[in-house]
């Protein structure tokens, strides 16, 4: 699975970005409020209004503080997936129902340098895990392959969770990535940088297929 990043889309052009990516699995949208990361970047309206404009499903990462209380509102307004940071929940068991009850799928999400041990049995309550392969809050990062390592934990222990990862995911990195497991591809640059976007999508999804 693919979910281009509007992270690195042109802001000022949404729908038409979306748009842009027909043929992705999911569309990524990452919502950050200069607190729990240190940039800023769009809320619940804006994603109200990119739910009314795409039919791809969208997948919204939270990275923001009490999303024990900010959480269930995107899954309410239509979102497929929301995914919450497991430093910044206080009880991840309640969110993951609470997302569930409002019609969405629940994504926990563990930083670079966050262990996944700790976190394992907390995850039968959620669908998807998404580990961060970038320092959360900008695009354009390098990908940091050792938390691969944590992909392949989740594998082992046999987790039915959908395994995402996002940061400096690329032609390149995809590769790394599918083969320690990873189900769903975060791109940003990958996709928008490109003259073709939807082409792009396409060439990341053969080479991930390739590998898996």
């Amino acid at each position: 699975m693919i979910a281009p990043s509007l992270l690195s889309a042109d802001f000022a052009r949404l729908a038409d970005e979306a748009n842009a990516v027909r043929g992705a699995d999911w569309l990524h949208v990452d919502v950050m409020d200069g607190h729990f990361v240190p940039n800023l970047t769009l809320g619940l309206p804006v994603v109200e209004a990119l739910l009314a404009s795409t039919e791809i499903p969208v997948d919204c990462h939270l990275m923001i503080e009490d999303p024990d209380r900010w959480a269930v509102g995107y899954a309410e307004a239509g979102s497929y997936n929301v995914t919450v940071h497991v430093e910044a929940a206080r009880d991840p068991v309640r969110i993951a129902k609470d997302l569930r009850a409002a019609g969405a799928k629940a994504g926990l999400s563990v930083k670079p340098k966050t262990p996944i041990e700790p976190y394992l049995e907390l995850l039968s309550h959620y669908d998807t895990l998404l580990v961060m392969s970038v320092e959360p809050g900008f695009g354009g990062q390098a990908f940091m392959p050792e938390v691969l390592d944590k992909v392949r934990v989740a594998r082992k222990h046999g987790l039915r969770v959908l395994v995402e990862i996002d940061g400096g995911i690329n032609m390149d990195t995809i590769e790394q990535a599918a083969e320690a497991g990873v189900d769903c591809f975060v791109a940003g640059s990958a996709v928008y940088g490109a003259d073709d976007p939807a082409a792009a999508v396409e060439r990341l999804r053969a080479r991930a297929t390739r590998e898996s």
